[in-house]
C-alpha cells in the first residue's frame, strides 16, 4: 500500500502554489514534489513525473487549466484532477467536469477543506464547495436547458426584446459584427434559422 498521496500543483500565482505546496507537504501521508506555472509544462512534464492527484487552476497564461485537463486526461489516466479556481460560472464548472476534473474547489475554501478534498479525491470521490455543488444540482432542474452558453443566452435574451444588432453590441459592450458571429453560432445551437425561430425556444424552455 502506497506510504503517501503524491499531489502536484498547476497554478501560475507563485505565491498561490507555494502555500498549497507547503500545506499539502505539512500533512502526514500527502506530499508535493512538482508545481507548474503554465498548461504547457505540465503537460510536457507530467507524464515522466507521474502523480495520483493534480490540483489545477482554470486561469492561466495560455492554455487555461480547462484545455490541460482535457490533454492530461490521455496521458495521465491514473491522475485525478481537481479544479481550484475563483470562478463559480455554471459554463465553466461543466466545461471541467466534461473533460475530466473530479473536483471543483473554489480558492475561498479553509485549508483543511483543501487537504479534506484532496484525500476524498484520492479515495475515490468527487469533492465540491457546497456552492458548486448547488450549481450542479441545480442544473438538473432546469426545464429544457438550452445547448447555450450564459452569454449568448443573455445576448439571446435581448434579441427577444427585439433589440436591433446595433442595439445589442452597445448594451454589452461589443461590435456589431461579435453579435453577428454570437447570433450565427446560436443558430446554429438551436438547429434555427431566423430569430422568431429562436426566441421561440427560448420562450419554450
Amino acid at each position: 500500500m502506497k506510504s503517501s498521496i503524491s499531489v502536484a500543483i498547476l497554478e501560475d500565482l507563485a505565491e498561490v502554489a507555494e502555500g498549497l505546496k507547503t500545506l499539502i507537504n505539512g500533512q502526514n501521508g500527502m506530499e508535493c514534489q512538482h508545481t507548474y506555472s503554465n498548461a504547457e509544462d505540465a503537460i510536457t512534464f507530467l507524464p515522466h513525473h507521474p502523480t495520483d492527484v493534480l490540483i489545477v487552476d482554470i486561469g492561466l497564461p495560455r492554455l487555461s487549466g480547462i484545455e490541460a485537463i482535457s490533454q492530461l486526461s490521455a496521458s495521465c489516466p491514473q491522475t485525478q484532477f481537481c479544479i481550484f479556481t475563483v470562478y463559480e460560472e455554471d459554463e465553466k464548472i461543466f466545461q471541467s467536469l466534461k473533460v475530466g476534473a473530479k473536483g471543483y474547489i473554489l480558492k475561498s475554501a479553509p485549508a483543511p477543506k483543501i487537504i479534506e478534498a484532496i484525500q476524498d479525491l484520492y479515495h475515490g470521490g468527487s469533492p465540491m464547495s457546497p456552492s458548486i455543488a448547488r450549481r450542479v444540482l441545480d442544473s438538473f432542474n432546469k426545464p429544457n436547458p438550452l445547448p447555450i452558453t450564459p452569454r449568448e443566452l443573455e445576448l439571446l435574451q435581448l434579441l427577444a426584446k427585439g433589440l436591433l444588432y446595433k442595439e445589442i453590441a452597445s448594451d454589452l459592450n461589443i461590435t456589431t459584427g461579435t453579435v453577428k458571429q454570437h447570433i450565427h453560432k446560436i443558430y446554429e445551437k438551436l438547429q434555427v434559422s431566423n430569430r422568431t425561430e429562436a426566441v421561440n425556444k427560448l420562450e419554450k424552455r
